[in-house]
């Protein structure tokens, strides 16, 4: 028996950016999704947070760099793999959507066993998958 409370959930996930007002730009323009905070916490520093359209998943936190270290993490937060998960439950629709709006996806879509996927490229260069997963039955 886990002492853990049963509802828990990853909330907010954080993402190093250049500039705030770029990163607030480009998510909202090219994915579509919506301006959730953007406060201002004194020094320069802001509690920026966008989401998808329909609210649903983690929240991103623009985190604007601070100093060269975390400068150095911007576009490669995990090394060259994919690193977020855009999740749809129409993948055509959003894939033509986000051609539209200039997104750069480095490969087709694939037919996985998963699902259908593709993999394109934030503004800095993280990685991430738009995939549509299979439906059971």
């Amino acid at each position: 028996m886990s002492d853990f409370a049963e509802n828990r959930s990853i909330a907010t996930v954080a993402l190093v950016v250049s500039n705030y007002d770029e990163a607030v730009r480009w998510y909202v323009e090219r994915l579509g999704f919506v301006l959730t905070d953007d406060v201002d916490l004194g020094g320069g520093k802001r509690w920026v947070t966008v989401t998808p359209a329909n609210g649903q998943g983690a929240r991103l936190l623009l985190a604007e760099a601070s100093g060269e270290t975390q400068a150095s993490r911007i576009g490669d937060q995990t090394g060259g793999r994919v690193f977020l998960f855009l999740e749809t439950d129409d993948f055509a629709r959003d894939h033509r959507a986000m051609l539209a709006n200039g997104v750069e996806f480095l490969e087709a879509p694939r037919f996985e066993p998963h699902g259908t996927v593709a993999v394109f490229a934030d503004l800095y260069g993280n990685l991430w998958d738009l995939i549509e997963p299979k439906r059971q039955g």
